[in-house]
């Protein structure tokens, strides 16, 4: 018998070699499960699952994922120590790990999931921003690890008419590094652009899913239409082809933040929700 919590955190991708653990690598998954090892005990949280694995580099601000614990270890965290005051187990959790994980990443919540609640499967969609600056001097130096200097000027007016033909359903296989037994067919739900400071520009891409690479690949092909050196419609025309196209550049990942996860309100769409998705992925 366990209990799933939810964990809602934020890291600096800067230093991290991805989400996911690699030997020898530090990696933020990595960097939790140590920290909650020293707070549950080895093996005591298991089957750390995440919304979006990212890639080295990329950040994030709305990163969930779920871990299955102990109930009566989870309980425990609660109890009152020394003259604190008992609280909650969640809000122990929360403070328990600020002090252990390094200062680059941080759970900001804990709960206890609903029924049917699966960090991965049960999302309903993954939204990334992307930063980009095109001033002539560079950036802010103190924007440098999440913002793009991109050395040409970008037309708003361009990106967004290039993104709007690439929204919907399609096989963006195109801009995807393909994985063996993998589907490249997702929904593309939100794609535009919008400026966000002097000369800062935000590309908000968000999906059901996404395959390896492809937000950086969508954001690499629009930079070329928003400095000319593409045709508008080029872009969704790429949507013809049935493989990963070389002219299709990948963005840098410093620029890439996942923000928001969106899951179903009630238990019991998590679930359907959970069993769509798992059947969706092994028949497309």
């Amino acid at each position: 018998m366990t209990v799933r919590l939810r964990l809602d955190l934020a890291y600096d991708g800067t230093e991290f070699s991805g989400w996911a653990i690699q030997p020898g690598r530090r990696t933020v998954a990595g960097s939790l499960t140590e920290a909650l090892g020293r707070v549950f005990g080895a093996g005591g949280a298991r089957g750390l699952t995440v919304a979006g694995r990212t890639d080295a580099g990329v950040h994030a601000t709305g990163q969930v994922c779920h871990i299955d614990v102990d109930p009566a270890a989870f309980e425990r965290l609660g109890r009152a120590h020394g003259s604190a005051p008992p609280s909650s187990p969640a809000d122990s959790l929360v403070r328990r790990l600020a002090g252990l994980l390094p200062p680059d990443v941080r759970v900001r919540a804990a709960s206890v999931a609903p029924f049917g609640f699966d960090a991965r499967f049960a999302a309903l969609a993954r939204r990334y921003e992307y930063r980009v600056t095109d001033a002539d001097g560079g950036g802010d130096p103190l924007q440098r690890h999440r913002t793009l200097h991109w050395p040409r000027r970008l037309d708003l007016t361009a990106l967004n008419a290039a993104s709007a033909g690439l929204i919907g359903e399609h096989d963006f296989a195109a801009f995807c590094r393909r994985r063996e037994h993998a589907t490249t067919i997702r929904a593309l739900t939100e794609l535009s652009w919008r400026p966000v400071g002097p000369e800062v520009y935000a590309a908000t891409v968000e999906a059901d899913a996404f395959c390896w690479s492809m937000v950086r690949s969508l954001v690499g092909a629009l930079l070329t239409v928003g400095d000319g050196r593409r045709p508008v419609d080029w872009p969704a025309r790429l949507l013809t082809e049935s493989r990963r196209v070389d002219d299709v550049a990948v963005a840098p990942a410093h620029g890439l933040t996942l923000v928001s996860v969106t899951y179903p309100p009630t238990g019991a769409e998590m679930s359907a929700r959970d069993g769509a998705t798992r059947k969706l992925r092994s028949t497309r």
